[in-house]
């Protein structure tokens, strides 16, 4: 029993790690763009809280316009403080999309 218990136990560790360390990148990526410089999750800074953003787009698809967005900048959804492009320099188009869904999902 006790070997049953641990070959099972062994799987499940290494899935919840797997998940663990994927959910961290985006906001790793995020961090590294400096994205948090203007943002935080569920307050208002010079830019809008993420859970601003997931509530205005909630069920929209909208990952590819906010990508656009994010690459271009711009003003008028939140408020006039415009935000400044971000290029693939500062976030890769992966990482890029793996923030805006977690964004959504706040």
């Amino acid at each position: 029993m006790k070997r049953s218990l641990s070959l099972t136990a062994l799987p499940l560790t290494a899935l919840m790690l797997a998940f663990g360390a994927q959910a961290a990148a985006p906001e790793e990526a995020m961090n590294k763009a400096g994205c948090m410089a203007c943002h935080a999750k569920d307050k208002k800074m010079v830019g809008p809280a993420f859970k601003d953003i997931a509530a205005k787009y909630k069920g929209q698809e909208v990952i590819a316009k906010l990508m656009e967005k994010v690459r271009k900048g711009g003003a008028g959804a939140f408020g006039p403080v415009p935000m400044a492009p971000n290029g693939a320099d500062k976030i890769n188009d992966a990482d890029l999309k793996a923030a805006i869904e977690l964004i959504l999902k706040t």
